[in-house]
């Protein structure tokens, strides 16, 4: 049998409940520690959720000896803060996206990371998910032939509060960081890195961008159009377009993958999670503890910084400054 995980969450606001619902699924995986800034806030969570203690003090959650893994579910402009934390205590970590508001962020993070001997992975399940392995897989049919075009979009509306974190500038707000980076992630998982890229962004008056689209061109000539917004709702819908079809798919599991390969259509059903996903990055993070690995082999630092450094590129382009951090 597996080893058995001592989990602990710090944060514990709508991310995290969404996060403990896929890991109470896990036989191998404990409800042990919530932690919030609030003593009350991290009872609450904890007897509404099954943890056996709860927090008041992030310092006082990592000097627990007996706390495994903690996932980091606070907002972008304090995973630099509480990763170290949890990393310079020996705690294998599991970071909430974006992994931080900067590549020098995530360098300082590597570091602790390495200089503590201790696991490090940023919590992108979309890289576990069985839907978008699926497509990675048939990106490669060479009857496909190469890939020229990614075009992909993730959008909600959501009502402006400069106070909510979505707008709040010093908490690393935008639809940049929050969502965007989730186009960027498959174009950069089935195109590599941009060779350049343009932006057009719609910034407020108090700094934040809502709604930013992106072109990204490849040394190869293939090119990804991308968007991100908190203005306007959509089918959140991704296209492959290669020289002879396509792959279409939406992130919801039950819809399934759609490709067209020299006029010929069909669909292709994944077998939908257990959860909503994210229990597959919480089994990867226990596997990789029980093979001694201090980084994930299938989304490695060296990925998640590949990620931010085009999101720094991105943000320059598009004139966003988080002020606290830039």
């Amino acid at each position: 049998m597996d080893k058995k995980y001592n989990w602990a969450i710090l944060g514990c606001g709508k991310i995290a409940r969404k996060f403990v619902a896929d890991l109470s699924l896990l036989p191998n995986a404990n409800l042990y520690a919530a932690a919030s800034r609030s003593l009350d806030n991290a009872k609450e969570f904890a007897e509404e959720l099954g943890f056996e203690k709860a927090y008041g003090s992030y310092q006082e959650m990592v000097e627990d000896p007996n706390v495994d893994i903690v996932y980091i579910a606070t907002p972008h402009a304090k995973h630099l803060e509480h990763s170290l934390l949890c990393l310079h205590n020996k705690k294998a970590v599991l970071c909430e996206k974006a992994f931080a508001m900067n590549t020098k962020e995530v360098d300082q993070m590597i570091e602790a990371s390495k200089s503590n001997n201790t696991f490090l992975m940023e919590a992108f399940w979309t890289i576990f998910s069985a839907k978008f392995i699926k497509v990675l897989e048939l990106a490669k049919d060479k009857d496909l032939g190469q890939l020229r075009f990614v075009k992909s979009d993730f959008m909600f509306k959501a009502d402006f509060d400069p106070d909510k974190r979505l707008y709040n500038i010093d908490l690393g707000a935008g639809s940049l960081l929050d969502i965007g980076i989730y186009p960027i992630f498959r174009s950069l998982m089935l195109l590599g890195k941009p060779t350049s890229i343009k932006t057009m962004a719609n910034i407020r008056s108090t700094g934040v961008e809502d709604s930013i689209s992106m072109l990204f061109a490849y040394e190869n000539g293939a090119m990804a159009v991308l968007t991100s917004s908190f203005e306007s709702s959509c089918n959140n819908e991704t296209e492959l377009c290669f020289e002879n079809g396509f792959i279409k798919f939406i992130r919801e599991p039950e819809f399934p993958i759609l490709i067209e390969k020299n006029g010929v259509q069909e669909e292709i059903h994944i077998e939908q999670p257990k959860g909503m996903g994210y229990e597959l990055e919480a089994i990867h993070v226990m596997e990789c503890l029980d093979q001694g690995l201090t980084q994930s082999p299938l989304l490695p630092l060296s990925t998640s910084r590949d990620l931010m450094e085009i999101l720094d590129w991105v943000r320059k382009d598009a004139g966003i400054v988080f002020p606290k951090h830039d």
